[in-house]
């Protein structure tokens, strides 16, 4: 409850409990401030934790490890861990970790001496929220110096799309389908959509990838992304680029129940299931964003200055809910920049090396600038390739087919960009962007030893095939 002293019940109040609201509570309660978290949910960690990052990525796990997929290029097409590999399966894994996940939130706000409200919150002024009790007591209003609003976003869902959570659904929807469709079609080619028909078509099902847009995943490097292209076509998804989609309906007859997909170019696509996936919404609605002088854009995102402060110059917002980059990570160093911004604590970050991951199968990872970002702004570069095949580690694991991309300035030697599809990616990347932090290059990389046989070896393999580029 409040101090004697204090006008408010709380320095802090954090409406959602996922990864910026987390860490913007854990890490005002570092510095001694009385925080609360509203959480309208009846577990904590958000849309992150139970069915967006944790759950999707432990279903790729789960999907790798059951088919065998990354063991094939040792035992052969066939290879599987289980030949019939049902939802329940899967979901073992998934449910497993999402528990987990879900302690260790609960335990680090516990241990911080946050204080957890389940309830349903609406701004009810600038420095006031009002909570909707979920045990059904009497709703009440809470005050606060600072709010920081952390509710995330939500599928978008167009109205005119038959949803039925069976055979159209979105991504929030995906945990609770029953079986895994003979046939699978996605619509929308973001990172989430990609992701999705990347794991599918490794489970076997058989894909189709639509987008209006022409190119897949058009931030991350050419190269890359036309391997992982090549990877989802081995497994039989079937691309369906610079289509836009003009309806989808539910259809019932002598075939049974399927879904038909009708294109503006006067295709049709008949399958089992449509994921559909054309992005994200703000989670803004019934916050009464009005009462305290807020007003979310179309699609219910917040706008933020540098310090992640809302026009209220008291109410912060972070995560998915400010757009992009939107990312778990990058939500994580939000929500501890905010709260740092808005008790005066010093503090800094370096948010032009934000690594990117995609779980993708096989996944991609990329920190700096592309070649094509450096092409356009007219800096002269080199890159320094490393395949899979060319590294132990990689022979050992069974992928051939992994890649690292190394670019460096021409002139400077400086490293600028570094670029990753296959095992590991996700995890490789962070050595890159150590070293662009502090501005090495390649001769870092040609004098450091680095452990054998890892994959962390193709850095120096990449960079001599640099070194030998610049030398001609």
């Amino acid at each position: 409850m409040a101090d004697a002293e204090s006008a408010f019940d709380f320095d802090l109040i954090v409406i959602g409990s996922g990864p910026g609201g987390q860490r913007a509570a854990i890490q005002a309660a570092k510095l001694q401030k009385r925080v609360a978290v509203i959480e309208r949910s009846e577990v904590v960690g958000g849309s992150s934790i139970n069915i967006g990052t944790i759950p999707s990525k432990t279903l790729r796990e789960a999907v790798l490890y059951l088919t065998g997929y990354s063991q094939r290029g040792l035992y052969g097409a066939a290879y599987a861990v289980k030949q019939k590999i049902t939802m329940s399966d899967l979901m073992f894994r998934v449910d497993h970790v999402i528990r987990a996940e879900q302690a260790v939130v609960s335990h680090q706000l516990a241990r911080n001496g946050i204080e957890l409200v389940g309830a349903e919150a609406s701004l009810s002024g600038q420095h006031s929220v009002s909570v909707d009790f979920l045990d059904g007591r009497a709703a009440r209003e809470l005050t606060a110096e600072f709010i920081v609003i952390a509710v995330g976003t939500a599928s978008t869902r167009d109205e005119h799309i038959p949803f039925d959570g069976k055979r159209v659904f979105t991504s929030d929807d995906i945990l609770s389908v029953a079986e895994p469709p003979r046939t699978l079609s996605v619509v929308g080619a973001g990172v989430i959509g990609t992701e999705y028909a990347s794991i599918f078509s490794a489970l076997g099902v058989r894909v189709t990838l639509i987008d209006k847009r022409n190119e897949l995943l058009d931030f991350v490097d050419d190269e890359i992304t036309a391997a992982l292209i090549y990877e989802m076509r081995l497994n039989r998804a079937t691309m369906r680029l610079g289509e836009e989609v003009a309806a989808i309906e539910l259809m019932s007859d002598s075939r049974g129940d399927h879904v038909e997909i009708v294109l503006a170019s006067g295709k049709r696509i008949v399958t089992d299931a449509t994921l559909y996936s054309v992005g994200r919404t703000g989670a803004t609605q019934g916050l009464n964003l009005e009462a305290a002088g807020l007003k979310a854009d179309e699609r219910g995102r917040l706008e933020v200055n540098e310090r992640f402060q809302t026009p209220m110059s008291n109410i912060y917002a972070v995560g998915d809910v400010i757009g992009f980059p939107s990312l778990a990570a990058t939500s994580m160093e939000q929500g501890r920049l905010a709260a740092s911004f808005m008790f005066g604590e010093e503090t800094a970050t370096v948010p032009e090396l934000i690594p990117f991951g995609i779980y993708a199968i096989p996944e991609i990872s990329m920190v700096g600038r592309t070649e094509e970002a450096l092409t356009e702004q007219g800096i002269p570069y080199e890159v320094g390739k490393a395949r899979y095949r060319e590294i132990a580690r990689g022979q050992i694991l069974g992928d051939e087919r992994g890649l690292l991309k190394l670019i460096f300035d021409i002139h400077s030697r400086e490293l600028l960009g570094a670029h990753a599809i296959g095992s590991g990616a996700t995890e490789l990347i962070h050595i890159g962007q150590a070293v662009l932090t502090f501005k090495g290059g390649l001769d870092y990389f040609l004098n450091t030893v680095f452990n054998y046989p890892t994959l962390a070896e193709a850095y120096k393999t990449a960079a001599l095939d640099a070194q030998n580029r610049m030398s001609g």
